[in-house]
């Protein structure tokens, strides 16, 4: 089975400040953008998958990403870190301005 994968342009890179998310749509896909203190990105699901919660609105940090519901309670770094379902991980760059995710 393949999977295509698809880059989307979903918004300008200065609309993300650094330790902070933003929400965009990448095709049919929420996705949550995070620029880390560090100054690089990180693109994950919008939505957690537990309550419905806005990540975006969330922290996040090299590792991990927090929902804002939850405080610390709801954590994934990639994988659940606290029994909640999987939060998709997607590939995300800075190209010419422009963030690209690809879905």
């Amino acid at each position: 089975m393949t999977t295509t994968v698809t880059a989307h342009v979903v918004g300008r890179a200065d609309e993300v400040p650094v330790g902070e998310g933003r929400a965009f749509t990448a095709g049919d896909t929420s996705v949550a953008v995070f620029r880390l203190r560090d100054g690089s990105l990180r693109a994950v699901a919008a939505v957690c998958p537990h309550a419905g919660g806005p990540i975006a609105d969330g922290q996040s940090d090299a590792r991990v990403v927090v929902c804002p519901l939850h405080l610390n309670a709801w954590r994934w770094d990639g994988t659940p870190t606290t029994g909640a379902g999987p939060l998709p991980v997607y590939a995300v760059r800075e190209a010419d301005g422009h963030l690209v995710v690809e879905v």
